[in-house]
């Protein structure tokens, strides 16, 4: 791997009312951003998407169908900013978690600004949808549950146990001792007590649906017709992706392939960070930077205990002293 930057992209629950701000109050590049944004979408999401993200309120910016494309925008526009500070930047690798992983392929090259904003804007829509359908509601709902210092193998040997009928699968393994499990509402019950059978720590999350999960597969349908419309390029750098802890080929099908997949497989955050790891390792003293954008310091958090060696940049809000405006194209 080149020696550079390794771009760290959040996903949803980074959110916070407020976020962007300051990036568009000290950057013309990202107050750019913002504003082709809200051009683009309109009201459809019921107001501008900048004055959701600064504005609130936090119940409507919360809604998966608002914090996706949110979110998105924001990363987006924190990343213009720092690239308008140093243009000469190097991307060595980008990753995102979960939704993240569309501004990861952005900053590589392979989507535009305005194709990703249009799929992570249906990608949420989808997902909400598909929290809403009657499969989801069979089982009292979807939900998801956190568990809290145990081994992937208790997290997959408590959703065995807890599963019954329903659907009860691994979501998000994000660090050693943390892994959330997905599925209908009352097997995240059961499995709180399985958990607590095992001496497992376990939270139930406040979500509004069975994420990357089978209750998920009317979504990644839908993803999928949206996905075969639009122009992915191969990346300009290693993008790693969610589902296989391994990056991107430079194949636009089999990228399309993997987002698919995204919806219903659980996301491998934590092996993915640790591959990231070892390349950077693997390369000796070389100079790598690992930058975290906004909203939100989630990565950052988590990188340290996936590996307490790698220090996490966060760019939550810019620094201090202004930031210069863009370098006009020639």
């Amino acid at each position: 791997m080149t020696p550079g930057s390794i771009i760290l992209c959040p996903g949803q629950g980074a959110q916070a009312v407020g976020m962007g701000k300051a990036w568009c109050d000290a950057s013309d590049a990202a107050r750019a951003v913002f504003a082709a944004a809200d051009r683009q979408l309109g009201d459809r999401l019921g107001a501008p998407l900048s004055k959701l993200c600064f504005e609130g309120p936090a119940d409507t910016l919360n809604k998966t169908d608002v914090s996706q494309p949110a979110i998105y925008t924001t990363s987006v526009a924190c990343w213009r900013a720092l690239l308008a500070m140093t243009p000469e930047r190097h991307v060595a690798a980008t990753a995102g978690l979960s939704l993240g992983e569309y501004t990861a392929l952005h900053v590589a090259g392979a989507i535009s600004f305005e194709d990703g904003l249009e799929l992570v804007t249906l990608r949420g829509r989808a997902m909400q949808d598909a929290a809403d359908s009657p499969e989801a509601k069979a089982g009292g709902g979807g939900g998801m549950i956190a568990l809290i210092g145990g081994t992937d193998e208790q997290a997959e040997q408590i959703a065995q146990e807890a599963r019954g009928s329903q659907v009860l699968v691994a979501a998000n393994y994000n660090a050693p001792g943390q892994v959330v499990l997905s599925g209908h509402k009352q097997a995240c019950e059961r499995a709180a007590k399985v958990a607590e059978a095992m001496g497992v720590k376990s939270s139930i999350l406040q979500v509004a649906g069975a994420f990357h999960s089978p209750l998920m597969a009317a979504a990644a349908e839908r993803l999928r017709r949206a996905l075969e419309k639009t122009p992915i390029k191969a990346p300009r750098c290693t993008v790693v992706s969610n589902v296989t802890a391994q990056p991107h080929t430079a194949d636009p099908a089999a990228i399309r392939q993997r987002l698919v997949e995204q919806l219903t497989m659980p996301v491998r955050w934590a092996q993915s960070c640790a591959w990231l790891a070892s390349q950077t390792a693997a390369a000796g003293p070389a100079p790598f930077s690992y930058v975290e954008l906004a909203p939100g310091r989630t990565l950052m958090g988590l990188f340290r205990r996936i590996d307490k060696s790698i220090k996490v940049d966060s760019n939550d809000t810019p620094p201090v002293a202004p930031l210069p405006a863009p370098t006009p194209a020639p």
